[in-house]
């Protein structure tokens, strides 16, 4: 039997113990600590008279900021580069719940802006977060990336109609590829999802936070994802509207979803014929897709003459199409069926001039203006996700969903840089964790499938899945103007309390 004397020594050298293991710990540096102490110096987000991002910015009363992070997370000692901010700060201090980081998705999608965007579909609920905008690493004003993809840099492609078309992608693809490794070499292994998730716990840190609270829209879900599996326990409330799975995670992005995008290109067939009278292309849904049809083999056969400047073929011809399907709203439509109709005329070969949506698209897609958003959004998805199936296997995949995927099967399948990219410096996250989120999605999304959400929500039953049912629609809240979504955001976003069950809304 244990005597007062050595009870009293062992809780003696569980004392000294445990206060090792305390001066251990202490003792032990944060190899990150300049970086999450750093100086968020807040400024004025206008750079110019001609900046109209900034000038709205500081018209709204947000304030802009840099912060610095490392290159490489392994090497916090070495090369550094800045992040851009923007903040639009709680004005309910009395309900202040704190930071709330949004991102637009992409990948590479700016979001600086974001904060205006926002708070508009918040209202009131915005005054309870510093609503933080982040343009992620090498994008936007942050330490920037060009690969220099002067012309043909459309960072979704197609194969083309036939082997020789699809030798030409090869060729493009390694050609892009080279032009990355050769101007970016030395940080083409940092440009990941990962890195960006490891930034955004620097900027929770410079913004004092213990944990942060995040909205993050198509790659953005996949983004929030990441930062849950790396931070366990950091996250406050969370939505993600327009589920991506990690395991639908390609270079592509469009992998998977061919039917949902020839769904919605069939849905959008019947409302124009139904609006036959305006737009002229048929009466019928299938005479609207034979018109569809008339234009990709024109281009096929030669390349579409846009205006003066412009020569669009088959290879960037669908991602101009797809484009205009991801939302059943009727402005989207009907800006997707005055384009159809002005390419049906140059399928004629009619002397056509773009309207001002088709010119900015075309100058995005085939001109150096796209240049730095296409080589950022291939450096991430290729940083992130290994490829390396060799050339061929693509094209078979390409012709064995091309007859039941006319458009989007050579699009979604066909070669991407990535082939010719070095292998990813990280391997890709798996999530095997449980985090309460509010899951966004719409049964007929076309770009994250519905299948996609599911996914997350078993994985996750913490979470709450809030389906939109009969929408084909990509990023609901704020964006499809549908109040049951919005309401029920907005409610979780002011409370902190998920719904007690999975909710629907209906189209």
């Amino acid at each position: 039997m244990a005597t007062s004397r050595h009870i009293k020594a062992f809780v003696a050298c569980v004392a000294v113990l445990a206060a090792t293991a305390t001066t251990t710990a202490t003792a032990t540096p944060d190899p990150l600590a300049r970086f999450h102490g750093q100086h968020v110096d807040w400024h004025a987000c206008a750079l110019g008279p001609g900046d109209q991002l900034g000038r709205k910015l500081d018209a709204a009363g947000a304030d802009c900021a840099d912060i610095t992070v490392p290159l490489d997370y392994a090497d916090p000692g070495g090369r550094t580069l800045t992040v851009a901010l923007s903040r639009l700060k709680a004005t309910d201090t009395a309900h202040r719940v704190g930071p709330l980081l949004l991102n637009d998705g992409g990948p590479a999608g700016p979001s600086l802006h974001m904060p205006l965007t926002k708070s508009k579909a918040m209202g009131e609920v915005a005054d309870r977060y510093d609503l933080i905008g982040m343009d992620p690493r090498f994008v936007g004003r942050s330490t920037p990336l060009d690969c220099g993809w002067d012309l043909g840099s459309a960072p979704l492609r197609s194969a083309g109609a036939n082997r020789a078309a699809y030798r030409q992608e090869v060729a493009v693809a390694r050609d892009l590829a080279g032009r990355c490794e050769r101007a970016h070499g030395d940080v083409l292994p940092y440009v990941t999802t990962r890195n960006t998730a490891r930034d955004m716990d620097v900027i929770r840190a410079t913004l004092g936070a213990d944990t942060l609270s995040y909205l993050g829209y198509s790659y953005g879900t996949y983004l929030g994802e990441v930062y849950t599996q790396l931070f366990p326990g950091r996250t406050g409330r969370m939505v993600l509207d327009g589920v991506m799975s990690p395991e639908r995670y390609s270079p592509t992005l469009l992998r998977g979803a061919e039917a949902a995008n020839e769904g919605a290109l069939r849905a959008w067939a019947s409302w124009a014929a139904a609006r036959h009278a305006t737009y002229g292309l048929g009466a019928t849904r299938g005479q609207v897709l034979a018109t569809v049809r008339h234009i990709l083999d024109a281009a096929a056969r030669k390349p579409l003459r846009i205006g003066e400047d412009y020569l669009l073929d088959e290879h960037v011809l669908p991602a101009v199409l797809i484009g205009g399907l991801g939302s059943d709203l009727d402005e989207r439509r009907a800006s997707l069926a005055a384009t159809v109709r002005l390419l049906a005329r140059a399928a004629d070969r009619e002397p056509v001039e773009p309207s001002e949506t088709l010119a900015g698209q075309l100058e995005f897609l085939l001109t150096s203006v796209g240049s730095a958003s296409a080589g950022q959004m291939t450096a991430i998805v290729c940083g992130d996700v290994a490829e390396r199936r060799g050339v061929g296997s693509y094209w078979r995949a390409v012709q064995a969903s091309r007859e039941r995927f006319p458009l989007a099967g050579p699009l979604a399948n066909n070669i991407t840089p990535c082939e010719f990219w070095d292998r990813p410096a990280e391997a890709p996250t798996v999530l095997d964790n449980d985090a309460p989120a509010l899951l966004v999605a719409a049964t007929g999304d076309p770009r994250t499938l519905y299948a996609g959400a599911q996914a997350m929500r078993e994985q996750w039953p913490s979470s709450r899945l809030l389906t939109v049912d009969g929408a084909r629609q990509h990023g609901l809240y704020g964006e499809y103007g549908n109040t049951c979504v919005d309401e029920r955001v907005n409610a979780y976003l002011r409370t902190g309390r998920l719904p007690a069950h999975d909710l629907t809304c209906e189209a």
